[in-house]
């Protein structure tokens, strides 16, 4: 029998406090659904979920605390410029692969993750834009190749085809459920990854600081 009243939210870590969080009825759980460009990171029970088209999906935890979060990063890399988390400007940061990444790492690490105990997922890459070039094959390779620099490794990973995906993620257990779209081309995930391509375009205004292939 299901449970109608939801157990009592857990605080949100500073700084993650506009993130998106709800009581899944199904999973009896909290959960925190993020966007293209957030990222979130838990030390309770909570699931981590988002849908992905080209975008890619980072899950870091550490095995032994139970301690992780989840990036949803729109393109590789942006040009240099400083942002420390707790800025305003993280959030359109955190759109891109090299920042998306970094501060998830930081993040998890800040909060007693030990580098040899960090268990490493990732997810999406789909080829879902056709009017780009593969996005989501940049973003798979940029993605194993900032978690090889970092002397880390991937324990498991659903990535590419054409497929969208929505993915569930528990840090505290490392279980994450991937559902692949009943369309590959999903037109939803596809409006939307258009339309966050726009604004990141409309946004840029210095020369060179993004690469939109």
């Amino acid at each position: 029998m299901i449970n109608k009243t939801p157990l009592k939210q857990p605080t949100s870590l500073p700084g993650f406090e506009h993130v998106n969080r709800y009581w899944d009825d199904r999973l009896q759980v909290w959960s925190a659904k993020i966007l293209p460009g957030e990222f979130y990171v838990s030390t309770h029970g909570e699931m981590i979920c988002t849908v992905l088209g080209s975008c890619i999906s980072a899950c870091i935890r550490d095995r032994t605390l139970g301690i992780g979060g989840m990036n949803h990063f729109m393109l590789p890399v942006q040009g240099d410029h400083t942002v420390k988390w707790g800025d305003s400007d993280v959030t359109g940061a955190t759109r891109y692969g090299n920042w998306a990444m970094e501060f998830l790492l930081n993040q998890v690490l800040k909060l007693g993750g030990k580098k040899h105990n960090l268990e490493v997922k990732l997810f999406g890459g789909g080829q879902v834009l056709a009017n780009l070039t593969d996005i989501g094959q940049r973003n798979i390779i940029f993605a194993y190749d900032f978690i090889r620099k970092e002397g880390l490794s991937v324990s498991s990973s659903d990535v590419g085809d054409i497929f969208s995906r929505k993915v569930l993620y528990f840090p505290d257990t490392g279980s994450a459920k991937v559902k692949k779209m009943a369309s590959g081309r999903n037109e939803t995930i596809i409006r939307r990854e258009q339309d966050y391509m726009q604004t990141i375009k409309q946004e840029t205004t210095k020369p060179g600081d993004v690469e939109l292939f």
